[in-house]
């Protein structure tokens, strides 16, 4: 199977994050409903344009916020936008800056990151079919070069790399484990959601990318504490309008490029096709179609 997708046309998947509950300034709005294998998405898809680029936005807790890190349906997130043809997901995400020169109101643009999460189904190969895919490197280069081109002509403050700590939650981390995620070399920022995201859309072949915007320093900073509420909430909301201004410019000069993320199924599927069980390749066919031979039901 040839491995060139620079044809096709960008689609991007955004999914926002604290604060970001809607796309403004699309064009051509749709909301779908989508129904996967794994259950109902966080909320339905908005489609809209903006120019030429198509774009579906999910909020990933829900209008309202109705759903903690540890209730999102992170496998029907991914699903429906790999379903409505999505080719890039951008990820927004509220964190913790672990850096002092990652100040509040920062942008960040993660290429790593480490998993303390605990309690969240992380893959869609199981019962009856086995895969692994590569993820050393869990972020698209193609798809968060054009994050960074987007920061860059709009003149916004952004660190590009660094490594995102994603805890369980739904509580913030202890002083002495935000002090100890800090001699991780590379930690740049905490959060809560990114994974199993990011290790799900790679799964799904999606180029995936973090826009990660510092609400705040972590506990580990002994000036934290006198930093309010509202403090925090206004950043929160200068985020949001700075991510609103990214994602349309990046929907202005959309991703390009081949991106190795696009084929990591190619290999990675164990299972012997004809050892693969009718229900789970029925229930994986939108992964799974592509890449294995038909097989007689």
């Amino acid at each position: 199977m040839g491995s060139s997708h620079t044809s096709v046309r960008p689609v991007l998947g955004v999914i926002g994050g604290s604060g970001l509950y809607a796309m403004e300034g699309l064009e051509r709005v749709q909301e779908h409903t989508i129904e996967t294998p794994f259950g109902a998405p966080s909320d339905a898809l908005i489609e809209g344009w903006i120019g030429d680029t198509q774009l579906f936005f999910l909020p990933r807790h829900g209008r309202g916020h109705l759903f903690s890190p540890s209730e999102i349906n992170y496998r029907a997130n991914i699903w429906a936008l790999k379903k409505v043809g999505c080719t890039d997901v951008l990820s927004v995400s509220a964190v913790g800056s672990m850096r002092r020169k990652i100040v509040p109101g920062d942008l960040v643009l993660v290429d790593q990151f480490i998993d303390r999460t605990v309690s969240r189904p992380r893959t869609f190969f199981e019962n009856g079919v086995v895969a692994h895919v590569g993820f050393a490197d869990p972020t698209s280069r193609r798809t968060r070069t054009a994050l960074q081109k987007a920061c860059e002509r709009l003149g916004l403050r952004h660190h590009n790399g660094g490594t995102y700590v994603c805890i369980e939650g739904p509580q913030f981390s202890t002083r002495a484990e935000s002090l100890s995620y800090r001699k991780i070399p590379g930690v740049s920022v905490v959060g809560m959601t990114n994974l199993p995201e990011a290790r799900l859309a790679r799964e799904a072949e999606l180029p995936y990318a973090t826009l990660a915007l510092a609400t705040d320093y972590d506990c580990w900073n002994d000036e934290h504490d006198a930093v309010t509420v509202d403090q925090v909430i206004a950043t929160l909301h200068a985020n949001v309008a700075k991510a609103q201004q990214v994602i349309r410019a990046v929907a202005e000069q959309p991703p390009e490029g081949d991106c190795p993320s696009q084929d990591a199924l190619r290999f990675a599927v164990m299972t012997a096709p004809d050892k693969i069980p009718a229900a789970a390749r029925e229930r994986l066919a939108l992964l799974l179609d592509r890449h294995l031979p038909t097989i007689a039901k």
